[in-house]
């Protein structure tokens, strides 16, 4: 029996909108699931449990209409856990979670087989994201589904490593799914993603620029302007490095000396401040160099399939230039 996630099979495009903090919402996840791709977001974004299972009530009915409406079949969508002792609704959200059967979970800062076992007991996966071999490697052992591999580059808290050289060490001892984040923003990226291993594309700055995400419109018209040197590499901002928009930092009054910065992060102290301070400092990964515009989720899922196809195709051609 494979081991890879049977649902990439029905999807339009092998691409997981990625869950953003503060910019993903249920119209972002609704409308990523009724084209075909998967949508996600992270249960902090809502302020409270009966606020986070509001919106999966939301999101449920509003697929199911879909689904009655057309007779087509909407992707499923997933839901971020931050899997970490000073996270105080972890129990809670889970609980919520189970309830609903949610069909995705992804779990960040820790991979606990306690959370991992109580997702399959209604048979629900569970993607773990990684920057490094040793926390793909504790991640196995906890029994989860799928790796999500953050290389070089990718917004938010990204890893250092190139994504070429991270899907093959990571693929050498897990053969479960693989799914490849870090400056995926067209078609070819993702083309790009599979044919360096991954069986998913991870996509999250690409999303922000669409007008069903949660995203202000200067945020959106910064990443326009920016190119991958305007994206900052810093541990000043949460106590974690993660990539932002320098325009972003710079106009928050952050210097080059805050920014050298490395302090170890208390996720329990830090929770609070960091949400304030990535309302108005921005994330955004290398990736911005090829987004130029703000379009609806709709025709940004169907330029990528276009994008996509064309990128395969290029690819046969090489085939007959190189048969051999």
């Amino acid at each position: 029996m494979s081991k890879i996630a049977a649902f990439i099979k029905e999807l339009a495009l092998p691409v997981v909108a990625a869950p953003m903090f503060l910019i993903s919402g249920p119209q972002l996840v609704i409308e990523c699931c009724k084209n075909g791709i998967v949508g996600t977001f992270p249960a902090l974004n809502q302020r409270s449990t009966e606020g986070f299972e509001d919106w999966l009530v939301e999101i449920k009915t509003e697929l199911k209409k879909f689904e009655k409406e057309t007779g087509k079949k909407a992707a499923p969508f997933g839901v971020n856990l931050i899997v970490h002792p000073t996270n105080p609704r972890l129990e809670a959200d889970l609980k919520v979670c189970i309830k609903h059967k949610i069909p995705l979970i992804i779990t960040s800062l820790g991979a606990v087989a306690q959370v991992v076992d109580a997702i399959h007991s209604y048979g629900g996966l569970v993607f773990h994201d990684i920057i490094k071999k040793r926390h793909a490697e504790k991640a196995a052992e906890a029994g989860v589904d799928g790796l999500i591999l953050v290389a070089v580059g990718a917004g938010g808290h990204a890893g250092t490593i190139n994504p070429m050289s991270l899907v093959a060490e990571i693929k050498k001892f897990y053969d479960k799914t693989i799914l490849l984040s870090g400056c995926i923003s067209n078609g070819r990226d993702i083309a790009s993603a599979l044919q360096m291993g991954a069986d998913l594309a991870y996509m999250g700055t690409r999303f922000i620029n669409t007008e069903e995400s949660k995203a202000t419109e200067e945020y959106r018209q910064m990443i326009i302007k920016a190119g991958a040197s305007d994206v900052v590499y810093t541990a000043a901002i949460s106590g974690v490095h993660a990539n932002f928009l320098g325009a972003s930092l710079k106009a928050a009054g952050i210097t080059e000396e805050d920014l050298k910065k490395d302090r170890k992060i208390d996720f329990g102290k830090e929770l609070n401040t960091e949400a304030k301070a990535w309302k108005t400092i921005w994330s955004a990964g290398q990736g911005v160099t090829t987004i130029n515009n703000v379009e609806s989720v709709s025709k940004l899922v169907a330029n990528l399939k276009s994008e996509f196809k064309s990128a395969i195709e290029d690819q046969i051609k090489i085939l007959e230039i190189y048969p051999k």
